[in-house]
Parts: structure tokens; sequence; C-alpha cells
């Protein structure tokens, strides 16, 4: 029985990035990994290779999170992705295998799977394929809380969710509620993210997985430029329309970005119309 499930938690205004992302998640993901796929969208009914889609309605982002893990998913555990998390090397569906052995024998909570130079860790004496299952200095560490590729104890994780937070909120107010807490968290280097190096102890070498995040406040960011050469050549019109959108810099949705208006010229307007 799988008791881990795989879930990419996305926007509906976010559409444009699906394929990409199923893209990418085909060719290097090892669907032996011993879990169910589940791709979460607000009301939009989509198609991704090897995912069922199921919805949240429209609500803010922690409701939206917190409806798909008491209503919709059904496993113990969680592996939480975005869709811009775009894969660029293989999986290997031996060490997940193993990771959730492990995490539901010694009933782990949260295990970060992505490297950065924000969290302190110490050793510990576990090993998964060469990786050391690093316990992380919660008072030394910065962002105990981050929406980066995680395996969760899904009610652990709903704990750190509360009514209205958007996700920027979440990740600095729960931040400072774990560091209350201060839970055991654990770190693996496994994902090199946006070509972040090892930090842990591990057995040299290690055959690391790696992503980068294509997106950052609403459109493309740089990382996207080395994903449009390959998917020019699977599918010229959808790389054309995402080269595009990243070189006017437009939002997801095709729309401009709403211009910001300094507030002194405002105030200044304001009084020489009066």
């Amino acid at each position: 029985m799988k008791n881990t499930a795989l879930l990419v938690h996305t926007c509906d205004r976010y559409g444009l990035l699906y394929k990409g992302f199923s893209y990418f998640f085909s060719k290097y993901w090892d669907f032996n990994a011993a879990c169910n796929y589940y791709f979460a969208t607000e009301e939009k009914k989509v198609s991704v290779d090897g995912f069922v889609n199921i919805q949240t309605g429209k609500r803010e982002w922690a409701d939206r999170l917190l409806f798909l893990l008491r209503e919709k998913i059904k496993e113990k555990y969680v592996i939480y992705f975005q869709e811009d998390m775009w894969l660029t090397r293989k999986t290997d569906a031996r060490f997940f295998n193993r990771l959730f052995e492990l995490t539901e024998k010694k009933n782990w909570q949260q295990v970060k799977l992505h490297s950065a130079g924000i969290y302190k860790t110490h050793p510990t004496d576990i090993y998964i394929d060469g990786f050391n299952v690093a316990r992380l200095d919660n008072k030394e560490s910065d962002f105990l809380m981050s929406h980066q590729v995680t395996l969760w104890n899904k009610e652990f994780l709903q704990q750190q969710l509360h009514k209205g937070e958007h996700p920027w909120r979440n990740e600095r107010k729960a931040t400072k509620r774990l560091k209350q807490l201060s839970p055991e968290i654990f770190h693996i280097d496994y994902f090199e993210e946006n070509g972040n190096r090892e930090i842990n102890l591990n057995e040299q070498p290690v055959e690391r997985s790696s992503y980068y995040t294509v997106s950052a406040n609403g459109s493309f960011n740089d990382n996207i430029r080395r994903y449009i050469p390959e998917l020019l050549a699977s599918d010229e019109l959808y790389a054309k329309k995402l080269e595009y959108n990243y070189t006017h810099q437009l939002v997801h949705d095709g729309q401009q970005r709403p211009r910001k208006t300094d507030i002194f010229k405002r105030i200044k307007n304001w009084i020489l119309k009066k």
C-alpha cells in the first residue's frame, strides 16, 4: 500500500507552466517510487502525465492546501512540489522508497530534500544511497518552513498552515512558529536546487537530482532560458510563448504587470490637480 503522495500544488493563473513542468517531470522522474501523484489546480481540469488532477476551488493559498490535505489526500505523507520546479536530472526510485521506509519507521515529521545555504545541519549516522540524513540546526537555520521540495508528515504540515495565509506570510510566520516549537527537522542534499551545492557530510560520490525554479513574482526568471532550447525541439509554439513572456516580463496569465507609481508622485499629481 502506497502511503506517500507527491503533490504538485498550483493555481489556475499559472496554467502556462503546466506543460513545461509535465515535460521535464516525465523525462526525469522515476515513477517506480512508491507514491501516488496528484496535480492540484483550483477550478481548471487538466491532464498531466502520471498525475491525478484534483481541484481545491478558489481560496487563499493556505486554505487551498489545508483543503487538499484534509479532504483530498488520504496518504500519511506528502512530498510537496510546485509547478515552477522543473527537473534537470534523473531521480532514483530506490532512494525514495528507502526514504519512505525510514520516515515511517522513525516517525520523521519533515525531511527537506533541497540544498540551500540558509540551512545549517548536524550529521547523523543514517545514510541513504550515500546521502547523510542530517539534522537541521533550528536556531541557526532560516526558513524552517519553506515551499521547496520537502517530505512531510501530512498532519504536521497541516499544523504549519494558518487560515488566510498567503505563501510569503506562511513561510515567515510558520518559520517563527517552528523556531518556538523547535521540532526535529531533517535534511538531505538530494535535489540540487537552483545550482546549490551539498551542505552535508555525504559519502562521495552521490547521484543528485536537480531542479530550477523558473518563476518569481508571477513572471519567468532567468532560469527559464535553460529549458527553452529543448522545448523548441518538442513544442516550438509553446517554447516561443514562454520566450515571449520572459522577454516582455508578462505575468503567467499573459497580462501586463501592474505599474507601481511612486507614492510621492501620486501625492504631487493629486495636489496639482486641485
